[in-house]
Parts: C-alpha cells; sequence; structure tokens
C-alpha cells in the first residue's frame, strides 16, 4: 500500500517535469530556416538556425549558415523574446518570436549580425514559419 502511494506522488510530481517541444520551418527558395521552442515548466529554451544558399537573385553571395539559442522570456502570450550576450561585448543580440496557432514570425536587432552575417539573417522578412506537427 505504501509503495503504491508513493508511486503515484512520484508520477504525479513528475507529470511538470515533462516538456513541450515544437518546430517551426520556412523555407523560401534557397533559403532554409527553422526555429525550436522548448518549455520545461516555466523554462523556455530558443533555438534557431538558418542555413542559405543563394537564390538566383542573389548571384555572387556566399552560401552560409548561422544558428543562436538561449533562455527567453515570455512577455505576452503570444510572444517571446530572446536575448543573447554577444560574448565579449556589451552589446545583445535580441529576437523577438510572434506565436500564432500556424506558426511564428520572427524579429532580429540588428546586433544579431554578428551571429548571421552576409546573406544569413534570423529575421523572417514579415513571413511566418509553419508549426511542424
Amino acid at each position: 500500500m505504501k509503495k503504491s502511494l508513493f508511486l503515484g506522488l512520484a508520477l504525479l510530481a513528475s507529470g511538470n517535469a515533462f516538456g513541450v517541444t515544437d518546430h517551426y520551418l520556412l523555407r523560401d527558395g534557397n533559403h532554409v530556416h527553422h526555429l525550436k521552442i522548448t518549455q520545461i515548466g516555466d523554462e523556455i529554451t530558443v533555438s534557431t538556425d538558418v542555413n542559405f544558399e543563394p537564390n538566383p537573385t542573389e548571384v555572387g553571395r556566399a552560401p552560409c549558415s548561422a544558428e543562436v539559442s538561449g533562455e527567453a522570456k515570455r512577455v505576452a502570450e503570444n510572444e517571446l523574446v530572446l536575448r543573447k550576450q554577444i560574448e565579449g561585448e556589451a552589446r545583445y543580440c535580441t529576437l523577438k518570436i510572434h506565436l500564432s496557432p500556424a506558426g511564428a514570425k520572427i524579429e532580429q536587432s540588428e546586433d544579431c549580425q554578428y551571429y548571421a552575417a552576409g546573406l544569413c539573417h534570423f529575421e523572417s522578412d514579415g513571413k511566418e514559419l509553419v508549426k511542424i506537427k
């Protein structure tokens, strides 16, 4: 009886330890943008990566890939903000992520060019990354 009670309480307590991970993807020609949001309890971790091959209109541009990740804060019901300090600098790359039931849009600060230079950028340019189910 004690074992059953203990097991039941342990399962109830561990239910809060489970997390949810959502993936979002945008393919725009030869540009691929991936966003991963993981929530465990109140902790939210965001990771985004881009892989850009030049589109036909971007002749002469070099391919690139970039990634940034870290802990994000919920600033509104459907908005997350990731602030990643640039190593050795007093500046931050800030990503504002606007969530909808079907996807996400990303805005980036100017300092994010430290992580994504040249053709690459984390901004979704007003386009929505589609939520993968």
